[in-house]
C-alpha cells in the first residue's frame, strides 16, 4: 500500500481519512523512537529493526512513521506480512518501484509472517537498494544475531525494542479515549501500558454504564487479547508451561519439571525463552504484566480445579526449594513463595518485588568491618559494640545490602545462633531475649536459639526493597533452621514498620530491651510450639484456589523429666482411650500432624516394646514391658511371679525398659524420626 497523507479537510466524507484522523488523535506517546524515525530520516536511510510482543503498538508506530515520511515528501511504502506471500518473488513484485528511489520509505508490518525472508532480506535485497533509502521491519521476534555478526550492517542497523507506554503516556491514552478519571486505576492496574489492553479496556468501560473503580476485564475482553497477544500454542503442554509461567514470579525449568513431571521441562524453557512476551532475568523467566493477568484470568475461569492443582504444585515445590537451595538461591525462592499469594487485600504485601533489583545481598567478609561498623553507628551508636563482638564471634551469621549501582552498603542482618547463656551476656539485647526464653520455656538439650538482628539505613525504613530482601531472610532462616527452639527479632520500638512483625505470628513476650538509648521489641515464636510448616501454612493461609489447611493446635513443649513421666503414665494407661487423651504427648512434636494422636500413641509404644524384642541383648528388658503392658498382667507383683523373677529383678528390667524407650522417643522429639 503507498501511504498518502491526508491534508487537514480533505478527510471529509472519506472513510480513510476519518481512521487517520481518529488513529493520530489517539496516538501517544513514543518520542525516543520517533526521534530515532527522524534523525534516519534525515541522515541518509538505513534499516530499523522494531520488535516488540503483539497489541504493543508496532503497528500504531509505523503508521505515525508513515505520516511524517510523507510530510517530508517521502516516497513511501507500507506492506503487511499478513497480506503478502512469503516468497522472494512476491516481495520483488510489491517493492519494484522503490528499487531505484533514494527517498522512498518501505514499512514492513508484522514481519513474524514472513519471517522466513530474514536472511534474503539482509543479504540479497536490502544491499540492492539505493543509498538515502530508509526500510523500517516491524515484527514480534527479535531480529536474528547475525545481523549484529555482520560489521557491514554495524552502522546500518537500528534495533528499537518497543515496551509497554510510560505510565503518564498510558494516562494520555486512557484521556485520548474519553475514559473518566476514576476509572484509570483499575484500567492501568489490569493493562499497566499496554496499548491494545488499554485501548479493549477503554472501548468497554466507556460503554459500560455500570463500571466503576473496581472494573474488571470481561471474559469476551480476556479471550479478544489471548488471540491477539498469545495466539496458537503448540500443545496442551505448551499451553499448561505458559500457565505456570503466569503464576510464577520466576519460572524456570526446575519449576516447569515439579509442575509438569510427565513434560519435556527443557523442551518447554526453550519455547518459552523465545516468545516475545517473555522476558528473561537472573531468577528466570516471567511474562508481560498484561499477559501474566489475562492468562491468569482464563484459567481461574476456565478450569479452576486445574488452576488450584497448579497452584499447590508450585507452593510445594518453592516450600522444598526455600529449604534445599544453595543460599544464594533462597531469597528469589522466598519471594516467588509470596508472590503466589498477591492480591489477597492482606497486609502488609510481603511479596512486593518492585525495586528488588536497586539492592543486591551479599555474605560478610573482613574487609567489609569498617562500613559494617558505620552503618551500625549511624543506625545507633549504642549498637556497635554488640557488631563488633558479633562479626568476631559468628561473621557467617551476616548478610549485607548493597546498592546495585555503586555498592554502597545500606543495610545488614545477622542471624546469631546461641545455645549457651554465657555467649549472650555481652549483647544486652541477645541477653534479654535469652532471659526471656528461659523463663517461658527453656532450651532442652540439643536446642539452640537464634535472635535475628537488622540495622537498615534510616532512609530505607519502611517500605523498601532494602527491607523487603532482610524480611525474605529471615523467613528463609526461619523455614531453614533445625533443632531451633526459640526465635526472637530485635525491633527498634522507633521502626515504622514495628507492627509489621506481628504478622510473622511472632508474640511480645513482655521484657524489651535497651541498647544504650534505643529500646528494642523482641517479638518471638517457640517452634516447639508450631512447627516450620504449621507457621508457614499459618503465614499464607490457602486462598480461594486451595483447599484449606487444617490449623493444627500449638504443640506442648516438655522438658526430658515430663517427657519420661508422660511415657510411663502412657504405659500404665495403654488400654484406656480417656487417659490417653489426657496425656501431654498427644500435643507433643512427636505426635504432630496424626489425624488420630491417641491411636498414634498407643502405637508408637507398641512398637518400642516390639523393637526392644529385637534387640538380642535387651531381652529381658522386653520381656519385662511385655507381660506388664501387652499382655495385661493384673499386677507388677503377677507380672514378676509369671516371668519367674523376684520383684526386685522385675522392677529393675521394667525401669530399665522404660527408660530405653523414654530415650529413643524422647530423641525423636528432639529431632525427628530421621
Amino acid at each position: 500500500m503507498v501511504y498518502k497523507l491526508v491534508e487537514e479537510g480533505q478527510h471529509v466524507g472519506r472513510l480513510e481519512g476519518h481512521l487517520q484522523a481518529a488513529r493520530q488523535h489517539t496516538f501517544v506517546g513514543r518520542k525516543e523512537e520517533l526521534a530515532a524515525f527522524d534523525e534516519a530520516l534525515w541522515s541518509g536511510g538505513g534499516v530499523l529493526f522494531v520488535h516488540g510482543p503483539g497489541g504493543v503498538g508496532k503497528s500504531a508506530l509505523l503508521r505515525r512513521f508513515a505520516q511524517r515520511a510523507a510530510e517530508a515528501d517521502r516516497n513511501v511504502l507500507m506492506l503487511d506480512g499478513r497480506m503478502l506471500e512469503g516468497s522472494h518473488a512476491a516481495f520483488m513484485a510489491e517493492t519494484r518501484s522503490m528499487l531505484a528511489d533514494e527517498r522512498a520509505v518501505l514499512l514492513i508490518d508484522s514481519f513474524e509472517r514472513i519471517h522466513g525472508l530474514e536472511s534474503w532480506l539482509r543479504e540479497r535485497f536490502l544491499p540492492t537498494l539505493p543509498v538515502g533509502a530508509l526500510v523500517v521491519v516491524a515484527g514480534r521476534i527479535p531480529p536474528d544475531m547475525m545481523w549484529q555478526a555482520d560489521p557491514g550492517w554495524a552502522d546500518m542497523l537500528q534495533v528499537i525494542a518497543l515496551g509497554d507506554l510510560k505510565p503518564v503516556d498510558a494516562a494520555a491514552l486512557l484521556d485520548s479515549r474519553g475514559v473518566a478519571g476514576e476509572m484509570h486505576d483499575p484500567l492501568l492496574a489490569f493493562a499497566g501500558g499496554h496499548p491494545l489492553a488499554l485501548s479493549l479496556g477503554a472501548a468497554v468501560a466507556i460503554n459500560d454504564s455500570a463500571a466503576d473503580s473496581r472494573w474488571t476485564p470481561t471474559r469476551d475482553m480476556v479471550a479478544t487479547l489471548l488471540d491477539q497477544l498469545v495466539g496458537e500454542v503448540p500443545s496442551p503442554a505448551h499451553r499448561h508451561a505458559l500457565e505456570v509461567c503466569a503464576h510464577t514470579y520466576m519460572s524456570t525449568e526446575d519449576v516447569l519439571r515439579a509442575v509438569l513431571p510427565d513434560e519435556d521441562a527443557a523442551a518447554l524453557f526453550s519455547w518459552l525463552r523465545r516468545l516475545p512476551f517473555v522476558d528473561s532475568s537472573p531468577f528466570g523467566l516471567y511474562p508481560q504484566d498484561v499477559v501474566r493477568e489475562i492468562l491468569e484470568a482464563d484459567l481461574r475461569w476456565r478450569d479452576p480445579h486445574g488452576y488450584a492443582d497448579m497452584h499447590r504444585r508450585i507452593k510445594a515445590h518453592l516450600t522444598q526449594q526455600i529449604r534445599a537451595a544453595e543460599d544464594a538461591d533462597v531469597l528469589g525462592a522466598v519471594g516467588s513463595l509470596f508472590y503466589l499469594h498477591r492480591g489477597e487485600g492482606r497486609t502488609p504485601e510481603p511479596h512486593v518485588w518492585d525495586g528488588v533489583g536497586e539492592v543486591y545481598e551479599d555474605v560478610f567478609r573482613p574487609e567489609d568491618a569498617e562500613d559494617l561498623l558505620r552503618l551500625a553507628t549511624e543506625w545507633d551508636t549504642g549498637t556497635v559494640a554488640a557488631v563488633s563482638h558479633w562479626t568476631a564471634r559468628q561473621p557467617q551469621a551476616f548478610r549485607l545490602y548493597r546498592r546495585s549501582a555503586n555498592g554502597e552498603l545500606v543495610g545488614a542482618c545477622a542471624w546469631l545462633r546461641l545455645d549457651s547463656e554465657a555467649e549472650a551476656q555481652a549483647d544486652p539485647v541477645v541477653a534479654t531475649a535469652w532471659a526471656n526464653a528461659r523463663a517461658n520455656a527453656p532450651l532442652r538439650l540439643g536446642e539452640h536459639l537464634a535472635v535475628y538482628r537488622s540495622w537498615v539505613r534510616k532512609c530505607h525504613w519502611g517500605a523498601s526493597p532494602v527491607m523487603n530482601l532482610v524480611q525474605w531472610r529471615a523467613v528463609a532462616w526461619f523455614l531453614r533452621s533445625e533443632r531451633m527452639a526459640w526465635s526472637f527479632m530485635a525491633v527498634r520500638s522507633d521502626d515504622p514498620l514495628s507492627g509489621r512483625y506481628e504478622y510473622y505470628n511472632m508474640h511480645d513476650l513482655g521484657d524489651h530491651a535497651w541498647e544504650g538509648d534505643v529500646e528494642y521489641l523482641l517479638p518471638a515464636r517457640d517452634w516447639r510450639a508450631v512447627p516450620a510448616q504449621v507457621w508457614l501454612d499459618r503465614l499464607l493461609p490457602a486462598g480461594a484456589q486451595e483447599t484449606p489447611v487444617k490449623h493444627e493446635p500449638e504443640l506442648v513443649v516438655l522438658s526430658q523429666e515430663e517427657f519420661t513421666n508422660a511415657i510411663r503414665k502412657a504405659l500404665r494407661h495403654l488400654s484406656k482411650c480417656r487417659e490417653l487423651a489426657a496425656n501431654p504427648l498427644t500435643r507433643s512434636r512427636l505426635l504432630a500432624g496424626r489425624s488420630d494422636p491417641v491411636k498414634a500413641l498407643r502405637e508408637l509404644l507398641e512398637e518400642g516394646i516390639r523393637d526392644l524384642g529385637r534387640d538380642p541383648q535387651a531381652g529381658k528388658l522386653h520381656r519385662a514391658l511385655d507381660i506388664t503392658y501387652l499382655r495385661g498382667a493384673p499386677t507388677q507383683e503377677a507380672a514378676a511371679e509369671r516371668l519367674g523373677l523376684s520383684f526386685t529383678t522385675y522392677r529393675r528390667h521394667l525401669i530399665a525398659g522404660i527408660e530405653r524407650i523414654s530415650e529413643d522417643l524422647w530423641r525423636r522429639e528432639l529431632y525427628g524420626s530421621n
